[in-house]
């Protein structure tokens, strides 16, 4: 390994270890070896006009310690309602564009190959507040959240019978939020309005 990567890498482990060192245990815990994998590399994810998710790295591939999930953003738009992880670290990564992060009571910009570490149970969501597009990877340490999205994204849709807003989605919503530790506040639709307001935003 170069001695840049070497270190980067390094470096990466020192601050997910200061973060959350439940990542390291896993680590020791682990019996079963992780087989070698190879993901060829895809075109661009495209927003398609909204939002997009295309799972890379899924959690069962690596023993349960880590998945990744590229997101694709359409400019000026909003992303979840303000939450929180119980068990969750997130760590983004930013291919193209600028992520805004509402981190606690802050938001913070993140650019094109800047990394953003979200550790469990800080309130958080993200948007696109720019012209461009924003595209990114988020990886999931100690829980298979790209399942979580997937059900989201592509299961809970009008054409598999669950219409915007309806008992139906928001019931099975629910449920997967305590599947998953997703911890809710109870004026999180409030303050995603206001971001909405602030920037200019789509909902």
């Amino acid at each position: 390994m170069e001695r840049r990567n070497f270190l980067q890498s390094s470096a990466l482990l020192s601050l997910l270890a200061l973060q959350s060192p439940s990542i390291l245990m896993n680590l020791a815990e682990t019996t079963d070896p992780i087989k070698p994998f190879l993901l060829p590399g895809q075109p661009p994810l495209s927003h398609n006009g909204g939002m997009d998710i295309k799972v890379w790295v899924r959690n069962g591939a690596t023993n349960g310690l880590f998945s990744s999930v590229e997101c694709a953003v359409a400019p000026k738009l909003m992303g979840p309602a303000p939450h929180a992880h119980k068990e969750l670290d997130e760590l983004m990564y930013v291919l193209e564009g600028t992520a805004s992060v509402l981190l606690g009571d802050e938001i913070v910009e993140i650019k094109a190959d800047g990394w953003h570490m979200r550790p469990r149970m800080i309130k958080h969501t993200f948007f696109n507040a720019s012209d461009e597009p924003l595209r990114f990877i988020d990886m999931y340490f100690n829980q298979p959240f790209e399942e979580y999205l997937e059900t989201i994204f592509f299961k809970l849709t009008p054409e598999n019978g669950y219409p915007k807003g309806s008992e139906k989605k928001s019931a099975e919503i629910k449920r997967l939020s305590e599947q998953f530790g997703l911890f809710r506040y109870p004026d999180a639709e409030d303050q995603k309005k206001q971001i909405i307001k602030e920037y200019g935003l789509l909902g």
